[in-house]
């Protein structure tokens, strides 16, 4: 049973356990909050306040155990009063970490599907950590870290007395919008090498749950793999699936699989098996929806709700998943022949603006506009407009680099077309306020000496020659 009270204004879900005491202090705030030119600072918060931080897409949550009445408030005080001999070093080390870091699958799924905003801000290396100041942290803390918006969950021998949770007044922050930039689903595109992987969106419940553990046993037992849900908002879920091994071995079957969810094939076997098993109880998740505005949940009341699931409701939602499908097969594999649509490479059309051709490149151009910025090979065209432009990297040598909010990457090289730096001097100039991050110099072996089309496919953009 869970039971609920109250802190300092902060909703507690407290449940029994004969371990030793643990608790989390839930807050409505993550990277998808964030404009990608500031994506970080949730991160860079977090860590100032404590080394053990959680910092996810919607949330970010502070686990402790032992002493909790210091701990917690030491989180709480920590959040409104950061260090301030240690914010820029710390800012400095998560800046360097996220250079190295290697981007998941589920993560290229986001970006491909939500872009360069919201929930795609995942797909991204943390960039705006650069261009964060104390003044950033201060109004982010302010703005997301307040009592409003947060929940406590506790487990112990009894609930413990003398908590205290020094936080600010504030209001309830709603779970950004699930933005999409495929116009048609269900799509592929290529990832890197070994790995198949897929996602969708689905209407949020039982008939989820199920569908997914589902999945899970169908991945284990063809291709000894896994799928999993997480939880967004109040009102959907996101189902996934990856496995990784030679793409003759795995994509076929990978496919098969998810159309015979999408066919309506549920295994009435699997479905009573699954239906059947207890739902434990997880007191991070019941904050989590306490913050979505859902009702608190008694875990009977879920066993119940999953054990009622009935063929017909699992086969409906199958149906959803797999029309709002997103499948990344890896590079040099595709998935045309399945029902599959490309997601879209190239951007519609080019800005209209002063042309400067590629110098050894005669289909090549960059065209700098009063609009926007497009990078043209033959007739396939990558463009970002300046008021969809999610972040704007701007390097010593005069490289730069917009991304704009449907994840699609313009680097601009000045040295590699006719008056290229005056364009770079014209494109600054007409940059919004608020997206700009200065980059550190780069080395030489760091330069692209070629490369004039580019799609952001992972942490840090890759630069990759098409040819049209």
């Amino acid at each position: 049973m869970i039971q609920q009270h109250e802190v300092d204004g902060v909703p507690v879900l407290f449940a029994l356990s004969a371990g030793p005491p643990r608790a989390g202090l839930v807050f409505r705030a993550g990277a998808a909050d964030e404009p990608l030119a500031r994506a970080g600072r949730t991160h860079l918060l977090g860590r100032l306040a404590s080394a053990q931080v959680e910092a996810g897409t919607e949330h970010t949550t502070f686990p402790v155990r032992g002493n909790l009445r210091t701990s917690l408030r030491g989180v709480c005080e920590a959040l409104h009063e950061p260090p301030p001999h240690r914010w820029t070093a710390e800012r400095d080390r998560l800046r360097t970490l996220a250079a190295t870091r290697d981007i998941t699958a589920r993560d290229r799924l986001a970006l491909w599907r939500h872009g360069a905003v919201g929930h795609g801000v995942t797909g991204f290396a943390e960039p705006g950590l650069g261009a964060i100041t104390a003044d950033d942290l201060q109004s982010w803390a302010a703005r997301y870290f307040t009592r409003d918006n947060a929940v406590l969950w506790v487990t112990g021998r009894e609930m413990p007395t003398g908590l205290r949770l020094p936080l600010p007044p504030g209001e309830r922050r709603p779970v950004p919008e699930l933005t999409s930039v495929l116009p048609v689903t269900p799509a592929w595109f290529n990832g890197p090498p070994g790995t198949t992987a897929w996602s969708t969106l689905v209407p949020r419940g039982p008939a989820a749950v199920v569908l997914a553990a589902l999945l899970d046993r169908a991945m284990r037992r063809h291709l000894r793999s896994a799928a999993g849900m997480r939880r967004w908002g109040a009102g959907t879920a996101m189902i996934t699936a990856e496995v990784a091994g030679p793409p003759e071995d795995t994509l076929e079957s990978m496919i098969d699989v998810l159309a015979g969810f999408g066919a309506g094939r549920v295994d009435q076997g699997d479905l009573a098996l699954v239906t059947s098993e207890v739902i434990r109880p997880d007191l991070g998740e019941q904050a989590r929806n306490r913050l979505a505005g859902l009702p608190l949940r008694q875990p009977g009341e879920e066993a119940a709700e999953i054990a009622a699931v009935t063929a017909a409701e699992v086969v409906a939602v199958a149906r959803t998943a797999y029309a709002k499908g997103l499948l990344m097969v890896p590079e040099g594999s595709h998935a045309r022949h399945t029902g599959y649509v490309t997601a879209p490479l190239f951007s519609g059309e080019a800005v209209t603006g002063t042309v400067h051709p590629a110098r050894g490149r005669r289909d090549a151009r960059l065209i700098a506009g009063a609009d926007g910025v497009s990078v043209v090979a033959g007739d396939r065209p990558l463009t970002v407009r300046f008021d969809a432009c999610a972040l704007y990297r701007a390097w010593p040598d005069g490289a730069r680099q917009l991304i704009g909010t449907d994840a699609t990457v313009v680097h601009v090289e000045p040295e590699l077309y006719r008056d290229g730096h005056r364009a770079v001097t014209g494109i600054d100039a007409r940059i919004p306020p608020g997206v700009r991050v200065e980059e550190p110099p780069r080395a030489p072996a760091g330069t692209p000496a070629a490369g004039l089309l580019t799609r952001l496919v992972g942490y840090r953009p890759t630069i990759r020659r098409r040819r049209p």
